[in-house]
């Protein structure tokens, strides 16, 4: 009789046999993110002068809410790297975890992988356990390589033990959010639902330490990601927090365990719905099938983007006080004509709020290419339903999907903004601001739609200039990048209303080339094979 984890080596071997090259560029990418910013830090803030400067600008609730709180009264190099990024990486780890996690668990039972292992003399749970010892062995290397890495800087307030802390946070969370992807490929019957609800505990989490270190600082202790702030790297630095994000991922893991173990192969705990006898019109077409499809995606991320919305614009009411008090920072903001100096941090929310809201829009573009290697397509156009009929489909739901988000976003930052603020906001400025980046989002789409088209193999690579963009925006005036890294992003041409005056023609010229890069799309994708991997 075959043990529930025979053969479990094996299959982690064959794990990072197949996805080296994504598990390596995840690890290059992270350590990469992180030890370059200290590095530009030494060239901008070279004196403990300018460090205290710009902690006297990040001492205010947007920030805090954004990226956490730091130790601003001792704002030494290492406080400043760990204040400033500790939190953003986290969440990139945590992402980096789920979508891993899942891959390999709930996707490969969907494939009918798992199916295929189990006809071997392999475990019940080997697939999951080995799932489990890759993720762990990628949480290890994130945390070593760096930790080493940040010690190599040679920088006196970056102590060996605060980078190791610093790794072990980063490492920690990548623990916990692949803990949870495990629990929920048990729970869910897909890989697509597993990856939204794990995403949406990842976003929860951000969400909810957003609030609170703002409203109450020891609610914060509730959300995972709270206690990587917790950890107060390069100051405090207190392992505790550490170790409750290691000790909770092993729980976690034990109960995916328990949960795989006690459930039958391609069933979930959480069944998904019977269903209608026979189908509805709306499913009777393309456009039905792809909205049902990505409804439950729809509705998470819609619901996600309206309440990140809503906490960045709960925090201006703050602002408009911290700004009252502090006659630096007043005199830093010069307040424009007509324009509050609350009005003048807009900009940079709707960067970062754009940003994200560009997400959703290429997941669901991607589903198409998703559909496609499972060959799911091909029965589709079987019947009645072109090419270019199909790929019409999927982008105009998603360039839908990429205008609804964005007015939720806007609807959010209003909606708390004006609740808060004492003046409030008008509706108008703060909608026309944000929908201003919809050409930008319809640029992303195009390039998504390309690839798809021209390079189904590379349909990746739109997620990492995606990553480009935010590094290139959210960090490029902190790190007073030139002026054209910002404009190699679609985002860095959308006029910056309202401290910028509003301007038609850019937002021309990115539909124009978003159109260009749909119709290359459409074209390449009906004379290419399909399949082509």
């Amino acid at each position: 009789m075959v043990g529930n984890t025979a053969n479990t080596l094996t299959i982690t071997r064959l794990i990072l046999r197949l996805d080296r090259f994504r598990i390596a560029l995840w690890l290059v990418g992270l350590t990469f993110f992180t030890l370059i910013v200290p590095v530009a830090f030494r060239n901008l803030y070279g004196t403990q002068q300018e460090r205290d400067a710009m902690a006297l600008t990040m001492e205010n609730p947007a920030m805090t809410a954004m990226v956490g709180p730091g130790d601003l009264e001792n704002y030494t190099m290492g406080a400043m790297t760990a204040h400033q990024m500790i939190l953003m990486t986290a969440v990139v780890a945590g992402l980096m975890a789920v979508l891993l996690t899942s891959r390999w668990t709930r996707g490969e039972e969907e494939e009918g992988r798992v199916e295929m292992i189990r006809s071997l003399p392999a475990g019940r749970l080997a697939q999951l356990m080995a799932a489990i010892l890759v993720m762990t062995l990628v949480s290890v290397l994130l945390a070593v390589f760096t930790g080493l890495g940040l010690a190599a800087m040679g920088e006196a307030s970056m102590t060996l033990e605060g980078s190791l802390l610093y790794g072990a946070a980063l490492g920690g969370a990548s623990l916990f959010f692949g803990g949870i992807t495990a629990v929920a490929a048990q729970l869910l019957s897909n890989s697509r639902g597993t990856v939204g609800f794990s995403i949406a505990v990842l976003l929860g989490s951000y969400l909810f330490r957003a609030v609170t270190d703002i409203s109450n600082e020891t609610l914060s202790w509730i959300s995972p990601l709270g206690w990587v702030t917790k950890a107060e790297v390069y100051s405090g630095n207190y392992w505790g927090p550490v170790v409750l994000l290691i000790l909770s991922a092993g729980v976690l893991f034990a109960a995916g365990s328990w949960l795989n173990s006690i459930r039958d192969l391609g069933h979930s705990f959480v069944p998904p719905g019977k269903g209608r006898e026979r189908a509805s019109r709306l499913l009777q077409n393309p456009l039905g099938l792809t909205v049902r499809l990505q409804r439950t995606g729809f509705i998470v991320w819609a619901a996600g983007v309206f309440i990140l919305g809503a906490s960045y614009g709960s925090v201006l009411g703050d602002m408009e006080a911290f700004f009252a008090e502090n006659e630096l920072m007043a005199q830093l903001l010069q307040e424009q004509e007509g324009l509050s100096l609350t009005e003048q941090f807009i900009p940079m929310l709707l960067v970062v709020l754009s940003l994200l809201s560009t997400i959703p829009p290429l997941m669901a573009v991607n589903k198409l290419r998703g559909e496609e290697k499972k060959h799911r397509v091909k029965h589709l156009l079987g019947r009645a339903v072109s090419r270019t009929h199909l790929l019409a489909v999927y982008t105009g739901t998603t360039a839908v999907n990429g205008f609804i988000m964005l007015s939720l976003t806007a609807a959010g930052l209003w909606a708390a903004g004006n609740a808060v603020m004492d003046e409030g906001l008008a509706f108008g400025l703060i909608y026309g601001a944000a929908v201003s980046y919809y050409p930008a989002v319809l640029v992303m789409i195009g390039l998504a739609v390309l690839l798809i088209g021209a390079l189904p193999k590379f349909t990746q690579l739109v997620w990492v200039y995606l990553f480009y963009s935010f590094v290139a925006l959210y960090l490029g005036g902190l790190f007073q990048f030139p002026e054209w890294v910002g404009m190699v992003t679609p985002f860095g041409h959308v006029p910056q209303v309202p401290v910028e005056d509003s301007a038609v023609l850019p937002l021309v010229v990115l539909a124009g080339i978003a159109a260009v890069l749909t119709v290359i799309g459409f074209i390449t994708f009906r004379k290419r094979d399909l399949d082509f991997q």
